[in-house]
């Protein structure tokens, strides 16, 4: 069997990018393997200090599956003191997509139940990418997938880093124009689609309602732009 450090090498040597260290990095990851040993002793120390396991200072692959990998780097701090730094990667090395949906001026919302926070949210529709597949074209099979329709028109609102702070993923918000709807995803948790008018998703944003930080990134991007136009308000209407 492959050790976890073997596999993470194997991950450095596939994704250079993921693993660079700028000219003014505050954060290194190390790789020379006396540097590794002793990042890993550094942070085993810190962890015995605290009572904590001490395996947890192990660098490598520390698990990975189809759907995310979690990597523990051997780094160098600003400081100059040695640690490990624990990071998600997608287990497909692909970007997300994020689409939010309109038809005939109004914004499309789903409310779909959301197994990790264990409650349903209204939220625009999005997806893991998948490897070889570019984000347009991904995009579009989400579209497809979660409300059964086509897009006529397709925005591209750029990129998204959702957690900077322990994540590598990136993800394309696209603002998609819909002429209809058909079938929703059901069998993935979606139980209905609703129309607001523009502004009034950026009420549900302000008051707390809307809580998806994809959604609300996505509408932010739109809304700067100019993108979406102004509609009378009223509660949203189901499809």
């Amino acid at each position: 069997m492959t050790s976890s450090w073997e596999q993470y090498v194997e991950l450095r040597e596939r994704q250079p990018d993921r693993f660079a260290n700028p000219s003014d990095a505050a954060v290194r990851i190390l790789h020379e393997p006396e540097e590794v040993v002793a990042a890993e002793r550094a942070k085993a120390e810190a962890l015995r200090r605290r009572g904590l396991p001490t395996e947890w200072s192990r660098v490598g692959v520390a698990y990975r599956d189809e759907y995310v990998t979690l990597v523990r780097d051997p780094v160098r701090f600003s400081d100059g003191s040695l640690g490990t730094y624990i990071r998600s990667m997608p287990g497909s090395d692909a970007d997300g997509v994020v689409l939010l949906p309109v038809l005939d001026g109004a914004v499309v919302l789903v409310e779909h139940f959301r197994h990790a926070i264990r409650a349903w949210q209204l939220e625009a529709p999005r997806g893991f990418g998948e490897a070889g597949v570019p984000a347009m074209e991904q995009a579009a099979r989400e579209l497809r997938e979660e409300l059964g329709t086509v897009p006529t028109r397709v925005v591209d609102l750029g990129l998204l880093h959702p957690d900077t702070g322990t994540a590598t993923d990136r993800v394309h918000l696209y603002l998609v124009e819909i002429a209809e709807l058909g079938p929703l995803d059901t069998k993935e948790g979606i139980r209905s689609a609703r129309t607001y008018p523009p502004e009034q998703v950026g009420e549900l944003i302000r008051d707390g309602v809307v809580t998806d930080s994809f959604t609300i990134a996505a509408w932010t991007r739109a809304w700067l732009r100019g993108l979406l136009t102004t509609r009378p308000a009223g509660p949203g209407r189901p499809l």
